[in-house]
């Protein structure tokens, strides 16, 4: 996997040794967002001696690279496995777009991983094409990590991300996992604003970035399941959002109907935040290592 050669670079702005390895923050010029990015990534002890396989994780609505790095305590597991951790932000930020941080689930902080088609966000919120396309050959090419060799996985706004782009990249990653999935945005209130603004009023736009409804797309496609060896999903049951936005009973039916192994655990207890993230996420590295 190659760079694009309109990719800048990174440039590293700062780094921490951590649990034998090294956390790094770093920031480019992206050529698909037209703007500078920032990303981190934590590399395990095991990258010394060369490239190392890695887990994506998308963060939620209103985060950044740093909120998953800071706060979920996955760099211990991490070092323990010999996986890169490599977190990517959440949108483009320092646009001119009107509008971009007047409320906190759409614009700034709330890419929803897909590309925008409509005025005006379609210049800056690219984020699918921009992970896929340029963030990840570009670590492949800067950094020791095997991106052949990838996980991906997700909280929220970002579960639906890691859903929805595994799904619709087969091959591009080996092994899926989400916590608290935003799992048919389609029919909850942040994903109708956010594909409605981003997408238009079309719902056949809207279903290509649907975990729910790939599922059941492949299925009606007679296509196999993406991925035989299952998706991990956890749910905390004293989730404010979990009755109105999450809907993880819909995934849970989309996989039964079209034979995809699904692991989704209910945790009593336990809200949207990351102290239940931090709670599980040692389940989930594990799940990824497995695989890769």
């Amino acid at each position: 996997m190659t760079a694009s050669p309109h990719t800048t670079a990174p440039t590293l702005l700062s780094e921490h040794a951590c649990f034998g390895g090294v956390q790094r923050f770093y920031r480019h010029d992206s050529a698909t967002i037209g703007l500078p990015m920032r990303f981190a990534v934590y590399l395990p002890p095991q990258a010394q001696q060369g490239p190392v396989p890695a887990v994506v994780y998308l963060a939620g609505l209103t985060c950044t690279e740093e909120t998953f790095t800071v706060k979920a305590g996955a760099q211990r597991v991490a070092a323990e496995l010999g996986l890169a951790l490599l977190m990517p932000d959440t949108s483009p930020r320092g646009t001119d777009v009107p509008g971009q941080a007047d409320s906190w689930d759409f614009g700034t902080a709330a890419g929803f991983y897909l590309d925008a088609t409509q005025a005006p966000w379609a210049t800056h919120w690219r984020m699918e094409s921009y992970l896929v396309d340029e963030w990840l050959p570009l670590v492949g090419v800067h950094l020791p990590v095997a991106v052949e060799r990838l996980g991906l996985m997700g909280h929220s706004m970002g579960g639906h991300g890691a859903l929805t782009l595994a799904l619709r990249h087969p091959g591009r990653f080996r092994t899926l996992s989400a916590l608290a999935p935003i799992c048919a945005p389609s029919q909850c209130p942040w994903g109708q604003k956010a594909f409605t603004g981003y997408l238009g009023p079309d719902r056949a736009a809207w279903a290509v970035h649907d975990a729910t409804e790939l599922i059941r797309q492949r299925h009606a496609q007679g296509l196999p399941p993406l991925y035989p060896q299952g998706i991990l999903v956890d749910q905390g049951l004293a989730d404010k959002f979990l009755a109105e936005q999450l809907h993880p009973h819909l995934l849970e039916q989309a996989c039964a109907e079209a034979d995809q192994p699904l692991t989704l655990r209910r945790h009593p207890g336990y809200d949207h935040g990351y102290y239940f993230i931090a709670t599980v996420i040692d389940d989930h590295l594990r799940h990824h290592a497995h695989g890769l």
